[in-house]
């Protein structure tokens, strides 16, 4: 099975919002039944509502609950994680469960935000108070990188430059030195603080965000040219990276430097490393925790946004995800991806003429990142010509060949029936990308699908799903290719292992339903059609489906010439 190319443009898809869970009938049923204003209903609906990602609405019971409940230990846990992952942490504080039943891991995430939201109210010294005892697993990372920050605000300058430590947490070390040098340039200890600073950059691939760091604090010196010697290799790296292209043209104009950050903005940095690390150990509420409080205390935070709107895409809120989304405005380095996402939601509802809208007035201004998205949308959306002819200019203005430019392209050639410039393009994109499993895939099965070059085909997706052995797609498209050489018992083992892992998908239906047929198994292929046309197949599945509902499979082979999924 082809799939379009959403996984592999970085801005252009919302993963999450694609393999987010349907919200769930009982809950739906059991919120229509809250009319009744019953305190355990209340407290069911909030717990349903929570447990979705829709924590605006479960705030809301959560409190309704309590106002007749009181603050009961479960129900005031809850309220204040839902208030909490809602954005609003200052009420979250006045939420907080104190009772002596109060877990240990709430009191310990409880510590966290009232320190945080000391922070930013200016508070310091009652933020140093509270963090001034060691807070447990799994807030020991960021309670650590927290307190410099802490103590910097009371004037403490000695227990600011303390660089943190949380055992042998790597992630500590590593931010907590970035935080140090940042106090040490504020305590005005600039040897110190470039000590730092350059350890952070020694290696032969340091992070762009340390390049930034170091480099605007070198502008900062009056030493624009030593920065612009980190900027050039970190741009060589990264030619698209927004931020760094806007530090070199102006550390190269003589421009002046950006001023250091406020204690806010750096409490706000030293908690976002965290939250990354939650939410890459899947750990959602926990990351969206972190990231409302990186908010509160830094809310032009536009990173935070988008991942905020990721998260709260992947749980179906669109409208919260959508406001998230907005926050970057333009010129902020998260702008085209935040875009990029935005449109996303729009077309993930199906509503691909705002979604393309919004994509074109993004893409006028020129930006390329902003093009890309639009291409991508209106390859999505089957109009193949106007996507190929962005993508020619995307290709034609890249400073070195991008095998993903001439993928795309590829796709939407081979769509709009260009079989020719489409086998050019991908096999040019394998040249330079040769074990890419994606592309490996697609240009394979574009060939099985064809009866063209079969043995070679089939190589080519038996090495993709060596790579990706649960995709469900790729296995399928190797169920297809032993259908297409004759081999119908394999292409059936095969096309049933596909179809557990995408009982939904209207073609591996279809793809197993011919397999059947072909073994004999008549009763299971017509099961398979009919299952086909109740899962919203695109209009030449319907069709080819239909047909073979009413004729079966005839002796040439099969019928059916399926069209990419979309994702």
């Amino acid at each position: 099975m082809r799939r379009p190319l959403l996984t592999l443009l970085a801005p252009l898809a919302l993963l999450c919002a694609c393999a987010s869970p349907p919200h769930d009938a009982s809950v739906a049923g059991l919120e229509a039944g809250v009319s009744d204003h019953s305190p355990y209903g209340l407290f069911l609906a909030g717990e349903g509502a929570l447990n979705d990602g829709r924590t605006d609405e479960a705030a809301r019971y959560f409190d309704r609950a309590r106002g007749s409940l009181g603050d009961q230990p479960a129900l005031a846990e809850r309220a204040f994680v839902a208030t909490l992952l809602s954005g609003d942490v200052t009420r979250a504080v006045s939420m907080a469960p104190t009772s002596e039943e109060t877990t240990e891991q709430m009191t310990r995430l409880s510590r966290l935000v009232r320190a945080a939201e000391a922070i930013a109210q200016g508070k310091g010294k009652e933020a140093q108070a509270i963090l001034s005892t060691p807070i447990g697993f799994p807030h020991a990372a960021g309670a650590a990188l927290l307190s410099p920050w802490a103590a910097a605000m009371t004037g403490d300058v000695d227990g600011s430059l303390v660089r943190p430590e949380a055992g042998d947490d790597k992630l500590v070390g590593y931010f907590g030195q970035l935080g140090q040098a940042e106090l040490f340039e504020r305590a005005k200890r600039y040897d110190e603080a470039e000590t730092d600073f350059k350890a952070l950059t020694a290696s032969d691939t340091p992070a762009d965000m340390m390049v930034l760091a170091y480099g605007e604090f070198l502008e900062r010196r009056g030493r624009r040219a030593e920065a612009l010697t980190l900027y050039d290799p970190a741009l060589v790296r990264d030619p698209d990276d927004v931020l760094l292209k806007v530090a070199r043209a102006r550390a190269a104009a003589g421009k002046p430097a950006p001023p250091m950050g406020t204690l806010r903005e750096g409490a706000a940095q030293s908690l976002l490393a965290p939250a990354a690390t939650l939410l890459a150990a899947r750990q959602e509420q926990l990351g969206m925790a972190y990231l409302r409080l990186v908010l509160r205390l830094d809310p032009k935070r536009d990173e935070a946004w988008v991942m905020v709107g990721d998260l709260l895409a992947s749980t179906d809120d669109m409208e919260g995800a959508r406001n998230a989304y907005g926050q970057p405005k333009l010129g902020s380095s998260e702008y085209a991806a935040s875009q990029a996402k935005l449109a996303w939601t729009y077309q993930n509802e199906k509503k691909p003429e705002i979604a393309i809208e919004m994509a074109r007035k993004a893409a006028a201004g020129g930006d390329a990142d902003a093009r890309l998205t639009l291409a991508d949308l209106l390859r999505v959306n089957e109009q193949f010509a106007e996507s190929a002819q962005l993508l020619s200019g995307l290709i034609a203005e890249a400073p070195k060949p991008d095998w993903r430019l001439l993928y795309a392209r590829g796709i939407a050639y081979e769509r709009m029936g260009e079989w020719v410039k489409g086998e050019a393009d991908l096999r040019a994109a394998m040249a330079l990308r040769p074990e890419e499993p994606e592309l490996l895939n697609y240009l394979g099965y574009s060939l099985i699908d064809r009866g063209e070059d079969l043995p070679d085909a089939l190589l080519m997706v038996e090495k993709a799903v060596a790579a990706n052995p649960r995709s469900g797609a790729m296995i399928d498209s190797l169920g297809w290719a032993h259908y297409r050489l004759g081999h119908y018992p394999k292409a059936v083992e095969l096309l049933e292992d596909a179809i557990e892992l995408e009982a939904g998908d209207p073609e591996v239906n279809n793809h197993l339903g011919d397999a059947y047929w072909r073994v004999g198994r008549r009763d299971e292929a017509v099961f398979q059609w009919r299952r086909v046309l109740t899962l919203d197949p695109p209009e030449k599945i319907k069709l080819d489906a239909e047909a073979k509902l009413k004729n079966g499979l005839g002796a040439a082979g099969p019928a059916s010439a399926p069209k990419v999924a979309a994702q």
